[in-house]
């Protein structure tokens, strides 16, 4: 297992996890991940951030390639979450550092984990700095990015910022450069992916955060999760985030159903009809077959979202009720959105639907269409006619 010089003296020392499949219990990681954890060799020699717990042995063993374990000075933790510091109390007991930086809100993240441990922690605020020889590391706060202890370290005599979760990406993958991962449109995927599961609800602060980040002279982005950028990845990073962040409406529409016997279907297919006679470009995906977090990654292209649910129980089908909820905590905005929804008896789900998307502050141009029991041709074009009531209010908002 061996350590990957990133810059002279820094060190990749983190774990592959090729299997990893469940990320963070609500979003998937289909390529596995990465934890990364990163090594300076000084007259202090620090270790930023750990591992999972299941992969400690694996960061001691890329540790031991660059100097003894024990030979770690110091610990920087940028952020408390067991994915990074769940190897944390192995590595302490192993290392016996001089001191573990942390926010002053991972103080209490840190008490939480690991409570009655007497360790050499040492609070930290945007702005403080420490000499571990010929390189100083500087602190800076990025709450919210995406937990209240997250902060990045950033090492200026080597241009270098270590970045916590911001800038990740769920990749498994012996490169450990992204100018080296030759799968460019599976990167892309990623991106949008993570953002949009993670850190899309802080987008605000992202937008306040990018400045700072670009005041920095910084030629080297090394994040906690995937592959680390140079060069000019850095800037096409920022850009991505910026506009990521900034949520403007694009041309493109995303419907997500369930459906029990294929008439709310059938109502999907003739939105998306409506939709693309306007030359708006639609993706139709079933919650059945689509895990909720695929459904929001799809989101960070469309302008517009459209469900459908048959009606169940007076309500939703619980499917879409998840993906709603999944959906209104992530807090998309600038969408333009529209309902639909079959029934055999009471048919509220529409009602239901919209009122969703209300709450998530979309544009609603159109009233919700619902059928009774299989979708006649009236029906049908009355779906095709939300289609192109959604499309045309979606257009005007990208020209606006």
């Amino acid at each position: 297992m061996q350590a990957v010089e990133i810059k002279k003296d820094i060190y990749w020392v983190g774990a592959v996890d090729y299997d990893h499949r469940d990320f963070h219990g609500y979003s998937t990681s289909p390529e596995g991940t990465t934890y990364n954890a990163y090594v300076l060799k000084d007259e202090k020699n620090v270790l930023f951030d750990t591992v999972a717990g299941e992969c400690a042995k694996t960061l001691l063993c890329r540790l031991a390639k660059v100097l003894e374990p024990e030979k770690i000075d110091y610990i920087v933790c940028n952020h408390m979450e067991l994915d990074h510091q769940g190897a944390l109390q192995e590595i302490v007991a192993r290392t016996k550092p001089e001191k573990i930086f942390v926010s002053q809100t991972g103080m209490k993240s840190m008490a939480g984990y690991y409570p009655n441990t007497d360790w050499p922690v040492v609070p930290v605020k945007s702005g403080d700095k420490i000499s571990v020889g010929k390189h100083t590391i500087v602190f800076q706060e990025t709450r919210m990015l995406h937990w209240p202890d997250s902060m990045v370290s950033y090492i200026p005599e080597e241009k270098l910022l270590i970045s916590n979760d911001i800038f990740g990406q769920n990749i498994a993958s012996s490169a450990r450069f992204a100018d080296e991962y030759t799968q460019k449109e599976d990167y892309e995927h990623r991106i949008k992916e993570y953002y949009y599961n993670i850190v899309l609800p802080y987008s605000p602060m992202v937008l306040k955060t990018l400045p700072v980040v670009e005041s920095l002279d910084i030629d080297m982005v090394a994040p906690d999760h995937g592959l680390i950028l140079r060069g000019e990845e850095v800037g096409r990073m920022v850009q991505r985030y910026r506009t990521m962040a900034e949520q403007k409406p694009q041309r493109r529409a995303l419907i997500f159903y369930d459906t029990m016997w294929h008439s709310t279907e059938r109502m999907a297919y003739a939105v998306a009809s409506g939709l693309e006679e306007c030359q708006v470009p639609t993706r139709i995906m079933s919650v059945k077959q689509n895990h909720h977090s695929a459904v929001m990654t799809e989101l960070a292209d469309c302008g517009a979202v459209l469900c459908g649910s048959p009606t169940h129980n007076n309500t939703i089908l619980p499917l879409v009720s998840a993906q709603l909820t999944y959906m209104k905590g992530l807090k998309p905005l600038n969408r333009i959105g529209g309902a639909f929804g079959s029934y055999g008896w009471s048919g509220e789900s529409p009602k239901y639907l919209q009122e969703a998307l209300k709450a998530m502050k979309m544009q609603l141009p159109c009233e919700p269409v619902k059928c009774a029991w299989r979708p006649s041709k009236d029906d049908l074009k009355a779906c095709h006619a939300l289609g192109v009531g959604v499309a045309k209010a979606l257009i005007e908002a990208c020209n606006g």
